[in-house]
């Protein structure tokens, strides 16, 4: 590796001011997120304009960047609302605005002239030529269509200005219509998924009906419980650092702003020790990148796949028996402060027990177990568990956690690195325990 290469942006989704703070204080160089209008996941909790104000300043103390997403396919109406808004982020003054729609990317580039322009993967760019033309109109960065390999992606590194930057998603879901540009949702449920609404129809299980039987439906099955032909696992490129660094990215992007902090801290994390230690050393990296996957793991994921970087993808890239995520390990929640006599204080996201173990997830890239001591409910008094989310808890952990950290179900053959006698070897939540009374974590839960 040449050492004179530039370290490429860690880019981590946010749908809520909690899940900003988390991606910051876990390793993302930059957050990209979005108003409660003109953003491509309305489902998600997004941003007032106070919040969007503390988050720029939040992110600008830490040296952190924040890009704000204005990258629905614009119709009429949308455009009487679009000049009031660009005037209001001009005001808060984000690193930059990304966008799709060329009618509010002119309108974007007048009234905030002091604001980079990036062009959203919605706005299909899978060619130099493209590129180009958008540098040529003031764009900064360009995010490559998710259906490019790495070979394509560098033959446009090679072909554009140097100081045009490219950004690549290389973790999270995947969307089955061309670079998210989907129209099942719209036709199907009248909820357009380029204006923010989608209803993911991209993971139903599907019937077919033939022209002379109508009302006859017929299965299409895999097994018993029939096929998602449409779903697909998820993208995971923590194994390639080195490919996509050499095919000239800018920034590594993780997708995912209707997930929960638990995910924007795990993804983070990993992504930020594999790009790390690459850096310092290749071979540290490659003997590091089970840690890697085991770690993404423990978040919700429906298994991975290298998509379209080596080659168009084939049949085991997609999942056909079942359209839920697989869960690692469960959001518990995240440290707010820690009281005078050492309790840890938080907002409880999913059920657990006293003598449970859990993770705590350390900034540093370290993960604990924790065993839990004891638990008070908002009213002082003990109790044995915790089975109602959103309930504020003071919880006694043992080793303690510090404010900021989060909480996760620990797995059975987890390893203490601490060293403390004193600790009892207590059960280990699991998924199918948290069901009288848990939530697990899902893709809408702040």
């Amino acid at each position: 590796m040449d050492k004179l290469e530039k370290k490429p942006e860690l880019l981590i989704p946010a749908g809520s001011p909690e899940v900003l703070k988390v991606a910051l204080d876990y390793g993302a160089d930059a957050v990209y997120l979005a108003a409660k209008e003109f953003g491509l996941r309305a489902g998600a909790r997004n941003f007032s304009w106070e919040e969007l104000s503390e988050g720029v300043r939040l992110a600008h103390s830490l040296g952190k960047k924040i890009y704000i997403t204005a990258n629905i396919l614009a119709h009429n109406e949308d455009l009487e609302e679009a000049e009031a808004y660009f005037l209001r982020i001009r005001e808060l003054g984000p690193d930059a605005l990304i966008l799709s729609d060329p009618a509010l990317f002119v309108m974007a580039k007048e009234l905030c002239p002091a604001v980079d322009l990036h062009i959203s993967t919605q706005a299909n760019n899978t060619n130099y030529g493209t590129f180009r033309f958008w540098h040529s109109l003031g764009a900064k960065r360009v995010v490559t269509a998710r259906e490019l390999s790495l070979a394509e992606i560098a033959e446009i590194r090679r072909r554009i200005p140097e100081d045009m930057e490219i950004e690549t998603f290389v973790h999270g879901a995947m969307c089955i219509s061309y670079s998210g540009r989907c129209l099942l949702s719209s036709y199907l449920a009248g909820r357009d998924a380029n204006r923010g609404a989608c209803t993911h129809p991209c993971r139903w299980k599907y019937a077919l009906e033939e022209e002379k039987r109508p009302g006859e439906y017929l299965p299409v099955e895999e097994d018993a419980r029939g096929t998602y032909i449409f779903n697909s696992r998820d993208l995971c490129m923590v194994g390639h650092i080195p490919e996509l660094v050499d095919a000239g990215i800018d920034s590594f992007k993780v997708e995912g702003r209707m997930k929960t902090a638990l995910y924007a801290a795990v993804t983070a994390r990993a992504y930020r020790a594999a790009i790390d230690d690459y850096f310092e050393d290749p071979e540290k990296y490659r003997r590091r990148i089970p840690e890697y996957v085991r770690e993404l793991k423990k978040s919700t994921y429906r298994e991975f796949t290298t998509a379209f970087f080596f080659g168009k993808p084939g049949p085991d890239a997609q999942i056909y028996d079942s359209n839920t995520y697989q869960k690692g390990s469960v959001y518990l929640g995240t440290v707010e402060r820690t009281d005078e006599a050492g309790y840890a204080c938080f907002i409880q996201k999913n059920k657990f027990c006293v003598g449970d173990r859990v993770e705590i997830l350390k900034r540093s890239g370290e993960t604990v177990v924790s065993e839990v001591r004891e638990i008070l409910g908002e009213d002082g008094t003990s109790r044995p568990d915790a089975p109602h989310p959103q309930e504020p808890l003071r919880v006694m952990l043992v080793p303690a956690a510090s404010a900021g950290e989060l909480l996760r179900s620990c797995e059975a053959d987890a390893v203490n690195p601490v060293d403390d006698a004193g600790l009892a070897a207590g059960s280990c939540a699991d998924d199918a325990g948290l069901a009288a009374g848990g939530c697990a974590e899902s893709e809408v839960r702040p």
